[in-house]
């Protein structure tokens, strides 16, 4: 519901993307750390700029601007003294200045800053179609006991999650990061609606999650409609949203690197970011996409929403909206698909709204996949704003047990959010890596939105989680989801060699996958080729050279 800044990105022909159906990826390619100091280069040197703070010089501005540096924090105190800066805001990985126009520039011609970016604003974008993923089925686990997510923490870095019924005792922790509350209680709604779908267990649906296969049909609709897709993990709740829905870069930072420094404390495996802001910079030097890069080193699978930026108001279709940290490799960014609301997979379709890729500067493919997300029914924070100000989202309940309706590929992230739970309960030992392409491969690829549009394609937990039991060296098993049955897409992709992901590491049992081949299912592609069948494939049109065209919608190059 939360417009965004519409971002194409620059011109220029899309680099060549590394794709590949990959099990073993080992994440060893460090990230450099922020705290370390730029080498000192020659005076007239200018640190690089975001895209807005750029504009902010251009506009010869004498206003304030808060801007985030990298960093150990005798640099940044070293920096505000020079200047005559007030730091707003110690990070571990930096600080935020408050810099005038003036002083700007002269921060940015100081040979120990290499990059400057805004403390820019991040926003939200927004029941659960659990049978449509086949959730249903991994939860009752034929052979063994019920995978629900338990042991798995999710971090959910939101507006705060408040307290309903069907989240009792799933929060561990409750921590506001905006500096603006004593507590971290959901004053927008939106953080707690993102809380039900990956963990709520409404209470008439707890017998049947722990007794497996004994449940009523009755019971069964009760769970697919309220219960969230991992009803079995415990939740971190992390505030970064104020009760407008909007939060500082910083607060998201600052929240991402405590995770990253309690994950052993708490057992957080995920991370679920349901918010962004357009993009300003490569996800090099975006200080919230470097965040998400160093969790994914440490072992946190990072799950980001693409953005709702996928069409003009005229209904125009939008190339490269991807929002950040979605832009950044080492997350996996999820779309939003409309089921229609049936849970038959054959008549569903990406919503029309749901931000396409290529990123913004580094011009890689997103999503990753799509999942549900349009009009999801989750669990409503009573009294909030969302609940206050569109009393025509609500369901059913009140109190302390109302649902009501939301879209968007907030929801969507969710939902692969509770999905890499489950698959980490049933092989914890999986790496970010591999949790992506265990979704990717087994995802089931849609060839009208294509890659931009839809990623490897619509997430199959089911199949997913045979993947992450036996790796995909087996044949993929078909799935059976509202009686149709599933074929995996075979389609997974890693994207930059600078990324948390180390290129000479991704394997396929005995076979390097890497430089300039690509793998699609059994179809091998090289150079700037993509095939499909007979047909060139990228979206619905390809054309390739100097000018790539998807239909009649854009012209790159």
């Amino acid at each position: 519901m939360t417009s965004f800044t519409r971002s194409l990105g620059r011109p220029g022909s899309p680099r060549r993307s590394s794709l590949l159906a990959s099990w073993a990826l080992t994440l060893t390619a460090a990230l450099a750390i922020l705290g370390t100091a730029a080498p000192l280069e020659a005076q007239s040197r200018r640190a690089r700029l975001s895209q807005d703070l750029e504009q902010h010089l251009e506009s010869q501005s004498n206003g304030s601007v808060d801007v985030i540096v990298k960093g150990n924090q005798s640099k940044i105190r070293r920096l505000a003294n020079r200047y005559n800066l007030r730091v707003k805001r110690s990070l571990r990985s930096g600080g935020v200045l408050e810099v005038s126009g003036g002083q700007l520039d002269a921060l940015a011609q100081d040979p120990e800053v290499g990059y400057l970016s805004s403390d820019a604003l991040v926003q939200s974008t927004m029941a659960v179609a659990t049978q449509t993923i086949g959730a249903n089925q991994v939860w009752e686990n034929l052979d063994g006991p019920p995978i629900t997510g338990n042991g798995i923490g999710v971090a959910v870095i939101d507006s705060g999650i408040a307290d309903h019924r069907d989240l009792s005792q799933r929060v561990v922790v409750d921590i506001d990061f905006t500096g603006t509350s004593q507590n971290a209680t959901d004053r927008f709604g939106h953080g707690t609606h993102i809380a039900g779908i990956i963990a709520a267990l409404a209470s008439e649906s707890k017998e049947l999650t722990r007794s497996s296969r004994r449940g009523t049909r009755a019971r069964r609709h009760a769970v697919n409609q309220y219960t969230g897709v991992a009803p079995g993990v415990h939740l971190l709740n992390l505030r970064v949203l104020e009760a407008d829905g909007t939060g500082q870069a910083s607060s998201v930072i600052e929240a991402i690197d405590w995770a990253i420094a309690n994950r052993e404390a708490y057992a957080i495996r995920v991370i679920n970011l349901s918010l962004g802001h357009p993009v300003t910079s490569s996800y090099h030097d975006d200080p919230i996409a470097q965040a998400v890069e160093r969790a994914v080193a440490a072992g946190i699978v990072v799950v980001a929403s693409a953005g709702n930026q996928g069409e003009t108001e005229d209904g125009t279709p939008i190339y490269g909206g991807v929002v950040s940290p979605g832009h950044t490799p080492g997350a996996i960014t999820v779309g939003a698909l409309d089921t229609l609301g049936t849970p038959v997979r054959s008549d569903d379709v990406v919503a029309s709204y749901s931000s396409r890729g290529p990123t913004a500067f580094d011009e890689l493919i997103k999503p990753d996949l799509v999942a549900p997300g349009h009009k999801i029914v989750s669990l409503e924070a009573a009294g909030s704003y969302l609940s206050t100000n569109y009393p025509e989202w609500h369901i059913e309940g009140g109190g302390r047990q109302s649902y009501f309706r939301l879209s968007g590929t907030s929801m969507s992230a969710a939902v692969v959010s509770g999905a890499v739970a489950l698959l980490l309960e049933a092989n914890p030992d999986l790496t970010p890596a591999q949790v992506k392409v265990a979704l990717q491969l087994t995802s089931s690829f849609l060839p009208e939105p294509g890659l931009f549009g839809a990623g490897a394609g619509s997430l199959n937990v089911a199949a997913a989680l045979q993947v992450a039991l036996y790796g995909p060296e087996i044949e993929l098993l078909q799935t059976w989801v509202a009686g149709e049955l599933i074929e995996p897409g075979g389609v997974a992709f890693v994207q930059d060699p600078d990324s948390a992901i180390d290129p000479n590491t991704l394997v396929w049992g005995n076979t390097l996958v890497w430089g300039n081949t690509l793998v699609w299912g059994n179809t091998l592609v090289w150079g700037n080729t993509l095939v499909w069948g007979n047909t060139l494939v990228w979206g619905n049109t390809l054309v390739w050279g100097n000018t790539l065209v998807w239909g009649n919608t854009l012209v790159w190059g």
